[in-house]
């Protein structure tokens, strides 16, 4: 465990000192999610005027869980790219030869995603409550939100790394990303599942990620949470592709 923990905390300091000192990395990842909720929240705020749109918060709230945990999606994802530019460089498989705990660097990699997300989700909290944003909902609402929001970024940051371990190269960025980016924009984004129509519907029906974003509306507006269902679903993700990194690591290791 003592092996574990240090190479964990290792790895974690090391990611988010790579962050928090390269611009390149950083304002991205403030950038982005700020433009998605302006746009989103602002410039389609008369959505919330249509008929049936009846969000008790209001659209910035509705906007704002979905921006919230888009950015804690890609969070995880930019992780991956970390990973595959570390074994670009040469930096993985030294520290996969140096380190005793293999599993301690892929908690390591997962540690530093969420500093970045809690950066970036408070960030976005701040601005949101400047904006006016109407929060209804209590504050074990809005802690289940974070955590929420965290097992998001884990569960993207495991399918990142799961890639990424297995290509070992920044090209694989697409693989990564694009099927983050079809999940979270085949969920019911500008409006409630109820007033989608045709084959969004019924995709966003079938989309693992409709309930989290559905959720946690739920919960900014103090609705009718089913936590069972969310952070099932939530968790369930997570296990998952905390299996398929957990694979990936030992792919590395066989490919030297």
């Amino acid at each position: 465990m003592r092996r574990f923990l240090d190479v964990t905390s290792g790895v974690a300091w090391r990611s988010t000192k790579k962050v928090f000192t390269n611009p390149q990395l950083l304002l991205p990842s403030l950038i982005f999610p700020l433009f998605f909720f302006v746009a989103f929240a602002g410039g389609l705020s008369s959505v919330g005027n249509v008929p049936g749109f009846d969000f008790p918060s209001g659209y910035t709230a509705f906007q704002f869980v979905f921006v919230l945990l888009q950015a804690s999606a890609f969070g995880g994802v930019f992780t991956g790219f970390g990973i595959a530019g570390d074994f670009e460089n040469g930096f993985s498989r030294r520290l996969m030869l140096a380190a005793p705990s293999r599993l301690g660097i892929l908690a390591g990699y997962a540690v530093g995603a969420m500093i970045r997300a809690a950066t970036v989700g408070v960030l976005l909290f701040v601005v949101a409550l400047a904006s006016g944003m109407q929060i209804d909902g209590s504050g074990v609402d809005l802690f289940g939100l974070v955590v929420l929001a965290l097992i998001v970024n884990l569960t993207a940051s495991m399918w990142a790394a799961g890639v990424a371990m297995r290509l070992r190269s920044i090209q694989a960025g697409p693989a990564m990303q694009l099927p983050v980016f079809l999940l979270l924009f085949l969920a019911p984004v500008y409006v409630p599942l109820d007033l989608l129509a045709g084959w969004i519907e019924a995709v966003a029906h079938l989309n693992p990620v409709t309930p989290l974003i559905e959720g946690g509306r739920d919960l900014i507006s103090g609705g009718d949470f089913q936590p069972l269902l969310v952070f099932g679903v939530a968790l369930g993700l997570g296990a998952l592709f905390l299996a398929w990194a957990v694979r990936g690591v030992r792919s590395a290791e066989r490919a030297g």
